[in-house]
């Protein structure tokens, strides 16, 4: 009896056991390791069912860059066109070169590289050309062999003339980037009064929390919006200051309140305030001002990469006037492609011309040091022309409006 028993326990045992085994290779249960080992059974059904498309690539104003806070490039749009086809989000993970981008495919950290890859290396390196292609450059995206239902759902999206429409819509939002660009001059509603905007009340409290001169606050204001309550850029940038919704949820700014002008401003403050500490590093408060204004203006990863540069080609990186022109450079491969830059490329000449504005305002309204102090609020009675239902009762006048009380020296 007890032979038999034992006999009964060994066969429960090794049927489980093979059961199990069986079951490691189920898909629901696929484990790292086999998918890193040539992707395994990791195909558009199981990125379906993750619902996220991870694509590889390398940072460039034909690829990938982010400007004010938008992904943008055209390889970047036409991979989020087919993610969006196939009801996927797409996640970017930028690679140093075309080495990494591969390895990056084969352990299967990405689904495919949406990066002008030559067809002959996609083959030397054991991939599929599939998707995005130039028949005159012999050049393709890259997927894994594996990924056969990828490979044919690309190729089936890719051949109905998808590129020539998002070409398009990447040449339409380019040219709609804005900035506000006009003659320097120092426009006020009474320079007798020293009131620049109907807005001067909230800049002198946002100097309280960025411990800078109001006016300058006011200039960053004029070259962000026109002191236009109203303003949204193409990017969703919004409001006087222009926060970005990202950065207004960040700052618990509810999207009811984003075109308040107090609240937008004082925002705005509390973000400047935030940067000021992330370039505590330079100690000079002025230069700290302008390193902040072009990291408000192009985000401070670009201003960190210019930095770098600057070190690494032997200039102090806490000038600004030595960091301005790799800000300007980080446009050009030989820089954004350096390995210390770690936020890519980015359209430089704006971030720089952008600080370079608001300092000029700045002093064409008078002002004389960087830094500065809260002082009392004059209200003006002057109203402002566009309505939103936070300034209902009110009219705005930009500064360069006709109607403005111009009061010469």
């Amino acid at each position: 009896m007890k032979s038999f028993i034992c006999i009964f326990y060994f066969l429960f045992f090794f049927f489980s056991c093979d059961s199990s085994k069986k079951n490691e290779q189920n898909g629901a249960f696929i484990t790292t390791e086999n998918v890193q080992e040539g992707g395994g059974d990791y195909d558009l059904n199981a990125i379906q069912e993750s619902g996220e498309l991870i694509a590889a690539t390398m940072s460039g104003p034909d690829t990938y860059f982010e400007y004010q806070g938008r992904p943008m490039g055209l390889q970047y749009a036409l991979a989020e066109h087919f993610a969006v086809k196939e009801g996927l989000k797409l996640r970017v993970e930028t690679a140093n070169d075309t080495t990494e981008m591969i390895r990056m495919l084969q352990d299967a950290e990405v689904d495919l590289i949406a990066f002008q890859l030559p067809v002959s290396y996609i083959e030397k390196n054991g991939l599929e050309k599939a998707g995005v292609m130039n028949d005159s450059l012999h050049t393709a995206w890259a997927v894994r062999k594996e990924s056969s239902l990828l490979t044919e759902s690309l190729d089936a999206w890719y051949s109905k003339g998808i590129d020539r429409e998002t070409r398009r819509e990447e040449s339409v939002r380019m040219q709609q980037r804005r900035q506000v660009r006009r003659r320097v001059r120092a426009p006020y509603i009474s320079k007798e009064k020293e009131i620049i905007s109907v807005y001067d009340d909230y800049f002198k409290l946002a100097s309280k929390t960025t411990g800078w001169d109001w006016k300058l606050i006011a200039a960053q204001c004029y070259q962000e919006s026109g002191f236009d309550p109203n303003a949204e850029s193409w990017a969703g940038a919004k409001g006087l200051m222009q926060i970005m919704p990202s950065t207004a949820q960040y700052l618990g700014l509810p999207a009811s309140a984003v075109f308040s002008p107090r609240e937008n401003v004082d925002a705005a403050a509390k973000y400047i305030r935030e940067l000021n500490h992330k370039f505590s590093d330079i100690r000079d408060r002025e230069e700290r001002i302008k390193f902040v204004l072009a990291s408000y203006n192009g985000g401070a990863g670009h201003v960190r990469d210019a930095m770098a540069l600057a070190g690494k080609y032997g200039c102090n990186m806490r000038l600004w006037k030595n960091v301005r022109p790799f800000i300007i450079g980080l446009s050009q491969p030989k820089y954004y492609q350096d390995p210390v830059v770690k936020s890519g490329y980015m359209i430089g000449n704006e971030t720089a011309n952008y600080v370079d504005c608001v300092i000029d305002r700045w002093r064409a309204y008078g002002g004389r040091s960087l830094g500065g102090s809260y002082m009392p609020a004059e209200r003006s009675e002057r109203y402002v022309e566009k309505k939103n239902r936070f300034t209902k009762n009110t009219k705005i006048f930009r500064p360069d409006d006709p109607e403005f009380t111009q009061i010469e020296d």
